[in-house]
């Protein structure tokens, strides 16, 4: 009798398993599954003290300033690209159909004497309508986004220069879309308003992911497609609905890229469509899709500006530059697998 109450008391193994303290290792794992922007954080943080310390002239708020101002135009194509990641896809195209908007904008209004509002909503129109042929190509053919997006990539790369005959398009400043190029002031902190409009992006579409139910069926549709559809939603409808937004925030970052350059230039994204992907990488967005949050791409959109800049203030070789960037997509995708290989 004394044997059979004792076994009665004695824990399970089971039992005594899940009750057993979480490790330090697993404390962070799971902090770092709920907050994906956290670890990228740090690393901005960490950066930023670094090259503090190697060169004092880097918390100048003139070269912040600048840091901001370079980072507004592949920060605000981060946005959209934040979008297709997260539902699993990616987009190799984005920065030329932006090339493509800007371009389109530019001349209407240098070529045509159209409005610049007119002209803004114009690219809007055939930012949304190029990033709609990809989604249809996703849902309706079923191509792997990454094929569609490789081949969509040359299409609008030749549209751009066949329509623009290879040559940059000029505008004169003060001009409705040159604006997003001027600048405010805060004391030392020079800002143009191409930055505040980038901020905006962020804040609009961060709220869209996180408190509508477009957000949520975007997440849904990113960690498991199968189970959303059983869910009861139209994985196809959100795919399409998550090229169409990153369309309109391709029109944007056109607009920001034309104040930028003073007009339309067919090679000034030549580089965009990778480094968008890059600084949604290290910002903490799974390439998996269904974990993310904006925030996290603007946050490595900055360390990869903060490495450029930092390095440059520090007489590194500009080589080293792209080392560092490489460096860090590789730490961002191993962190990504470890935090996706156990469940917190």
């Amino acid at each position: 009798m004394t044997t059979h109450v004792e076994s009665q008391a004695a824990p399970a193994p089971a039992e005594e398993f899940l009750n057993r303290p979480a490790t330090p290792a697993q404390r962070i794992h799971a902090v770092l599954h709920r907050r994906p922007a956290l670890s990228p954080a740090i690393v901005l943080v960490l950066a930023a003290v670094m090259f503090s310390l190697v060169n004092e002239r880097f918390y100048a708020l003139q070269n912040l300033s600048l840091v901001a101002q370079q980072v507004a135009v592949v920060g605000a194509l981060a946005v959209g690209q934040t979008v297709i990641i997260l539902t699993a896809g990616i987009d190799l195209s984005i920065g030329a159909v932006m090339v493509l908007a800007s371009l389109l904008m530019a001349k209407l209004v240098a070529d045509h004497h159209w409005p610049g509002w007119l002209a803004l909503l114009a690219g809007a129109a055939v930012a949304t309508a190029a990033q709609a042929v990809n989604g249809l190509l996703v849902t309706r053919v079923r191509l792997p986004p990454f094929i569609v997006t490789l081949g969509t990539l040359s299409v609008f790369t030749a549209i751009s220069l066949i329509y623009a005959r290879g040559r940059t398009v000029s505008l004169q400043p003060g001009t409705f879309l040159t604006w997003s190029g001027e600048t405010v002031s805060l004391g030392q902190l020079h800002l143009t308003y191409g930055v505040l409009l980038m901020i905006a992006l962020y804040a609009v579409v961060g709220y869209a992911l996180r408190h509508t139910a477009w957000g949520r069926h975007l997440y849904a549709v990113g960690d498991d497609a199968e189970a959303a559809r059983l869910a009861g939603i139209s994985v196809n409808r959100v795919l399409l609905s998550a090229y169409v937004v990153a369309g309109l925030t391709v029109a944007v970052a056109a607009w920001i890229l034309i104040g930028r350059v003073g007009g339309g230039d067919p090679n000034s994204g030549l580089n965009a469509n990778l480094q968008s992907i890059t600084a949604v990488v290290i910002g903490g967005t799974s390439l998996f899709g269904g974990r993310g949050v904006v925030l996290g791409s603007l946050i490595g959109a900055l360390i990869v500006q903060v490495f450029v800049n930092g390095l440059a203030l520090a007489g590194m070789d500009p080589n080293y530059q792209v080392l560092a960037v490489g460096i860090l997509v590789i730490a961002a995708v191993s962190v990504d697998q470890w935090i996706r290989s156990v469940k917190p």
